[in-house]
């Protein structure tokens, strides 16, 4: 049986699969809710019309729904789903506290509810991913606390003496996440939901960058290189190209990243140190972020003929490109001469949904195409065609992004720093406004491509589940069809 297409017999015996389901379904359906979100709203500010003159459907209500639906709605499934099922194949056993398992499930999914009603009414925190208010952050810390059981608890129970990598950035984000989120949430409640930060000026906006960019390092990152470190291998059917160079991405990565954030506030009123600091971390941070997108790809070795006919390993293989494209590109913005020029503008937009589309969505999807057939039991996803017209739909729509952003956030910078003999500035912020005009018809356009691959993602999904079983119940083969021999090129075979 192929090691890609065959689903594991009787897995539902073995495992607590019915959960990888519930999330890997809401990961769709929040995916193209949220998607579908942001093109709005991008078309909101090419043609500002579209608010409608109604208060719960302007941007700056809409903006953060966005972001806390593909972040914590479609990022956050993909990751519980991916977790869940990675954690219980490589550790051998079932989910610990399954009961917990399902509150985490249906934790979430109020939670998410929450933000869908308290957000459009004008509830905020007014800070950058965390804008959800206190007794929603409470719900959010109490979910995160009960996942980490669920996870440490499996880990702990293993039936294998090895621990592997993919948990290792599993585990580093679940602790990583609760420590940002609590610190970062520290507030006074005034009312049912209204509160204040418990830190002020510099220092709440330290805590909050702290926060913001370890949330992209940690949840937006070092979780997703898990799931790219089980899915990659898994799909091509090959060893992860070096196990050594796995551990040293996943503790250079860790060790560097909590000390980024002070380049979001470079030229504010944080000391010069931390801000010199903040960009030094990011220029390390390189590194390591090349060395775990170098290792992903040369797992390809000896199997580049695949890209030809397999469009899920165009996805993962891709997904690393713009991961490797990203993670240049941040440290090069974090560099103070560079970050006079980007600062402020949309070129940051671009460069935040270089990695939000490019990695983090294309690594999402291609893990869910690799995971669907596995836990339904289907020999594979019902259209290849679809797959591969998907892949296309969602990198043109990445590229029309992040271009249009890239045109309209150089060109903004520019006209910023230009000035009169006299001191006086060549252009004025409506100038800038006009500017960015086209190139924010090319951004919703973008964002169009890409949710539209979304929907015909969600009729490939819904054509495989109709499709006929793998394997016939009551017929299962005992032999586990999804064990890849995840192994060093320098060390004994480890199996997953």
């Amino acid at each position: 049986m192929s090691l890609q297409n065959t689903a594991v017999a009787s897995i539902d015996k073995d495992y607590e699969i019915t959960i990888v389901r519930y999330f890997t379904i809401m990961t769709v359906i929040w995916g193209i809710i949220g998607m579908s979100l942001g093109v709005f709203i991008a078309s909101q500010l090419a043609w500002p019309f579209l608010n409608f003159d109604i208060p719960w459907l302007t941007f700056s209500r809409l903006r953060p729904l966005h972001t806390n639906a593909v972040i914590f709605a479609f990022g956050g499934s993909a990751l519980f789903a991916t977790s869940y099922y990675i954690v219980q194949r490589t550790c051998k056993t079932r989910l610990f506290a399954p009961y917990l398992a399902w509150f985490t499930f249906w934790g979430w999914q109020a939670i998410i509810v929450a933000a869908v009603i308290s957000l459009p009414l004008g509830y905020t925190t007014s800070k950058e991913y965390a804008e959800l208010e206190w007794p929603i952050d409470i719900m959010i810390a109490v979910v995160w606390v009960a996942y980490a059981i669920v996870f440490f608890g499996t880990v702990i129970k293993r039936k294998t003496s090895h621990i592997y990598v993919a948990n290792w950035f599993f585990a580093a984000f679940i602790i990583t996440i609760a420590l940002l989120h609590i610190v970062n949430s520290l507030a006074i409640p005034v009312s049912p939901m209204k509160s204040y930060s418990l830190f002020g000026g510099a220092t709440d906006a330290m805590v909050q960058w702290w926060y913001g960019h370890n949330a992209v390092g940690f949840y937006l990152t070092a979780a997703f290189l898990g799931m790219m470190y089980y899915f990659v291998p898994v799909q091509i059917g090959r060893p992860v190209y070096s196990y050594r160079l796995s551990i040293v991405h996943f503790w250079a990565l860790i060790a560097a990243y909590m000390w980024a954030g002070g380049h979001h506030l470079h030229y504010s009123a944080l000391p010069d140190w931390a801000q010199s600091l903040g960009m030094v971390f990011s220029i390390i941070l390189f590194a390591p972020s090349w060395g775990g997108m170098i290792n992903g790809v040369l797992t390809l070795s000896g199997s580049w003929d695949k890209l030809r006919t397999d469009p899920i390993i165009r996805f993962l293989i891709v997904a690393l490109s713009f991961y490797a494209m990203s993670t240049f590109e941040g440290p090069m913005m974090s560099i103070k001469t560079v970050n006079a020029l980007s600062h402020d503008t949309d070129w940051t937009i671009g460069h935040v949904h270089s990695g939000a589309l490019g990695w983090v969505g294309m690594i999402t999807i291609g893990s869910i195409y690799v995971l669907l057939p596995r836990i339904y039991n289907k020999p594979k996803m019902y259209s290849t065609p679809l797959i591969t017209a998907h892949f296309w739909l969602a990198t043109a729509g990445t590229i029309f992004y992040i271009v249009s952003m890239w045109i309209s956030g150089i060109g903004q910078g520019m006209m910023w720093r230009q000035t009169n003999p006299d001191g006086t500035l060549v252009y004025s912020f409506i100038d800038t406004v006009e500017f960015s005009h086209y190139p924010y018809i090319g951004r919703a356009f973008g964002g169009l491509l890409y949710v539209s691959g979304m929907f015909v993602m969600a009729y490939n999904c819904y054509k495989t589940l109709k499709m006929p079983d793998a394997i016939p119940q009551g017929t299962a083969d005992p032999t586990d069809h999804d064990t890849v021999p995840l192994k060093d090129v320098d060390t004994q075979p480890v199996k997953v």
